[in-house]
């Protein structure tokens, strides 16, 4: 059936083994307005693949005792009406998944990033999809900004000269801060700076404002907001309308002692204008914890520049990650049974 191997993490109860049931979406749930029994399916990846994985079983065990928590019972896919899809970048598999077990009406991913599902059209009006949006935000913050305080104060430059290099540091106290992308890491990041007196502006698609900022702007405004920034953060999801939002054009209208500071995705910034940019000392300094390529292949220039300090997409930790998404599933496991709106629900139409 599968073009690749997968494996269901089963583990069913006496009340559920063997039993056939229907399957309810979250909104038949909520109309029926009642107590329903919450069958999940724990997908991963086999074969090759998990037997690299070292922490793949303790992932698994973790997730079953989550969903055991959360009041539901680990069945096979086809017993199943919801589940946790742990297999990565394979939207093709999930649909046959899906296509195969149409009993199946709620689908948790465990990234807060699904742009690879959005991009190959995997949602589905008939299933709800809900993924790690906000999950992670609080690790995810405090990178953003180590690295920031690390761009102001050249870090980068001062660990890789093997000489005293005496250089004054720019203060993040009373900075310009932008933060594109109004989500958890947002709101946490700006909590984050509340004690250094910045004047925070975040640009989202939402028009309400964000708890803290001093402005909620929209995408429009990204231009106008530019030439006033100190500090620039990317926090937004990748979609098709935010892959390289952050390019040449854009870069020429940051003044020369911005820095840039990416825990987003990758291409959210167009890398050759980017490299070009600092060539031509148009930008003070960059924090990368994600890059376009990822991984940054061996000799790309921004290894070799002093003033760029990169982390390999490693902001979050993996207990950390499997601590708040077993924490995210036990949740919705128990909003699914108690009819309650799920957790991170995508948008469709948003691709996140």
């Amino acid at each position: 059936m599968f073009t690749t191997p997968i494996t269901a993490v089963v583990r069913p109860s006496a009340a559920t083994a063997g039993r056939a049931t229907s399957a309810a979406s979250p909104g038949a749930i909520r109309d029926r307005m009642c107590v329903v029994e919450a069958r999940i399916a724990i997908v991963v990846p086999d074969g090759p693949e998990a037997a690299a994985d070292p922490e793949a079983e303790r992932v698994r065990a973790a997730l079953a005792e989550a969903v055991a928590r959360g009041g539901g019972a680990v069945v096979p896919p086809g017993a199943a009406n919801g589940l946790v899809w742990l297999v990565p970048a394979r939207p093709e598999l999930l649909g046959e998944t899906l296509d195969a077990h149409p009993g199946i009406r709620w689908v948790q991913f465990p990234w807060a990033g699904v742009e690879k599902y959005a991009e190959a059209g995997a949602f589905r009006d008939e299933v709800t999809f809900t993924c790690a949006k906000g999950a992670y935000a609080g690790q995810v913050s405090e990178h953003a900004l180590l690295l920031t305080l690390a761009s102001l104060r050249n870090i980068a430059r001062q660990a890789r000269t093997p000489r005293w290099l005496p250089m004054p540091p720019t203060s993040l106290s009373g900075r310009t801060v932008t933060i594109l992308g109004g989500g958890g890491i947002a709101g946490k990041l700006v909590r984050l700076l509340q004690p250094f007196g910045c004047h925070i502006t975040v640009i989202r698609r939402r028009p309400d404002k964000l708890d803290g900022a001093d402005d909620t702007l929209p995408p429009s405004a990204l231009h106008a907001t530019l030439p006033g920034t100190d500090v620039l953060v990317l926090a937004l999801a990748l979609t098709p309308g935010t892959r390289h939002v952050i390019g040449r054009p854009e870069l020429e209208l940051l003044p020369p002692h911005a820095v840039i500071v990416n825990v987003a995705r990758g291409a959210h910034i167009d890398t050759d204008a980017l490299v070009e940019a600092l060539r031509e000392d148009r930008l003070a300094a960059a924090g990368l914890d994600v890059t376009d390529p990822e991984p940054l292949p061996g000799g790309h220039p921004l290894w070799d520049d002093p003033r760029v300090l990169i982390t390999s997409h490693c902001a979050d930790s993996p207990e950390y990650v499997t601590r708040m998404l077993c924490e995210r599933v036990e949740r919705n496991v128990r909003h699914l049974r108690d009819a309650h709106p799920l957790e991170g629900v995508i948008d469709p139409t948003a691709g996140y």
